[in-house]
């Protein structure tokens, strides 16, 4: 009877490493109920002559390695561009994340039929008929009569659809499988048995694949960490639905900044970049009620103004309430004990709130004055001008720290029409060249601070 070579399949928990030829519920080694991950079994390959176990001639120094430049190619949205770097990577794997219904098929059916003008791409559409694609296509007025598209789940003949093929989308890897396993499409060995062979295929044949993954409830990726380490470029795609603004964070990047964000609105036209953030980011009515102060927040090789809102009511329970949205929850804690015991503001007995505007997240440390001076103004009632900027960093003394891009967020300042702004007193010396242009305060105590603003 011939041989088959059919793959072979066991289950490994993803906890202690216990195999079992077929799933189980709870794993009898650790005890960890839901562990058991399938996994493909490769036969023992024949043994070879030996060999020595140093191989001349691989080691290279450091400055013997040529560099590699890595052409970019422009993906028809500016604001995605900046976000990847300064465009597209030939051969790279870009994974993007989201909720559903944010907008993540929208996007790269955008930038599929931008490059498909000059390239050939591929749509690998797992979720979606053709006819839906083309109806997407249609209602965006997308010129896409060159776009491929596929209609597919199994993943193992999609090289076989790539002769030519420059750019090639798979919507989504949680919908794809391969035969290899006999676990369902979304399970933790289905997805990463299927983006390793993407990434065999980008590397190989220098491919560039975009790739649609699913979040959790808790807003993760879902699927095993193992897919983001795979990938060249991890994106998320976040924002409210009820709302057209969209942020596109980038949280790995081997070709650029990760802490770059992209702004982009949604409309009937599909999704446009926003370059003016002053309406996304701003509040129109800042400044005429209190609790609201202006930071210039930096973000990758961008700064920009983002207003933090404050909200300080008395607890109708015993244990008060601290909500944070945009800024770090134990940063919020550390920052009203330092308002607390350095600056005398009696906010143990009080629910806080606090609100980054436009769905950004601040986690720079230049962010901490700003939080305390909004802080202040809603302990005290009284709004701080809108034309006032305030960054710095704040230790457990209440001294205010320098930080970094000071010169920059200074000069964004003066840009969007700032008339004073409040910096650590530490970083005077690089902004003073701006004292014709905007008055500059040097803060060295949150204390100072509060007078500064406060002091009627």
């Amino acid at each position: 009877m011939a041989k088959t070579n059919k793959t072979t399949t066991e289950f490994v928990c993803s906890e202690c490493g216990a195999t079992s030829p077929r799933w189980l519920g709870r794993c009898p080694s650790c005890g960890k109920f839901n562990t058991m991950v399938e996994e493909i079994v490769k036969p023992a390959e024949p043994q070879k002559a030996a060999r020595p176990s140093v191989y001349g001639g691989r080691a290279k120094k450091l400055s013997e390695i040529s560099y590699e430049h890595y052409d970019r190619t422009s993906s028809g949205i500016s604001e995605f561009d900046n976000v990847l770097g300064g465009g597209i990577v030939k051969g790279s794997l870009v994974l993007i994340g989201g909720d559903p219904g944010i907008g993540k098929s929208t996007l790269l059916t955008q930038i599929a039929a931008y490059l498909s003008q000059n390239k050939k791409v591929l749509y690998f559409s797992a979720e979606e008929s053709c006819s839906q694609v083309k109806l997407r296509a249609q209602r965006l007025q997308l010129k896409s009569e060159e776009l491929l598209i596929i209609n597919e789940t199994c993943i193992d003949g999609l090289e076989a659809e790539l002769d030519g093929v420059e750019y090639c989308i798979i919507d989504s890897v949680q919908a794809v499988y391969t035969d290899d396993l006999s676990s369902s499409a979304g399970s933790v060995g289905q997805v990463r048995e299927c983006a390793t062979k993407l990434m065999r295929i980008a590397k190989s044949r220098g491919i560039t694949f975009f790739i649609v993954g699913h979040v959790t409830k808790e807003g993760a990726l879902a699927g095993p960490k193992v897919l983001e380490h795979i990938m060249d470029t991890v994106l998320y795609f976040e924002g409210e639905n009820q709302e057209n603004f969209r942020i596109l964070r980038a949280v790995k990047n081997r070709f650029g900044n990760v802490q770059e964000v992209g702004v982009f609105e949604m409309t009937g036209e599909g999704i446009k970049p926003v370059t003016d953030y002053s309406g996304v980011f701003l509040s129109e009515s800042r400044g005429e009620e209190a609790g609201s102060v202006v930071t210039p927040a930096q973000t990758g090789a961008r700064c920009m103004n983002v207003e933090i809102q404050t909200l300080i009511c008395k607890t109708s329970f015993g244990q008060p309430r601290r909500m944070p949205l945009g800024v770090d929850y134990n940063k919020l804690v550390l920052l009203l004990a330092v308002l607390e015991k350095r600056c005398g503001l009696a906010l143990s007995s009080s629910d806080v709130y606090v609100n980054a505007m436009g769905g950004i997240r601040l986690n720079e440390p230049s962010c901490d004055l700003a939080v305390c001076a909004a802080l202040a103004s809603a302990y005290f009632a009284k709004p701080v001008d809108k034309y006032v900027a305030v960054f710095g960093e704040v230790g457990l003394t209440g001294e205010v720290r320098a930080v970094s891009y000071c010169e920059k967020r200074v000069a964004e300042c003066v840009k969007m029409g700032f008339k004073k702004v409040l910096v650590p007193a530490k970083n005077m010396k690089s902004v003073a060249k701006y004292a014709d242009k905007i008055a500059i305060v040097p803060i060295l105590y949150v204390n100072t601070m509060i007078k500064n603003l406060f002091k009627d």
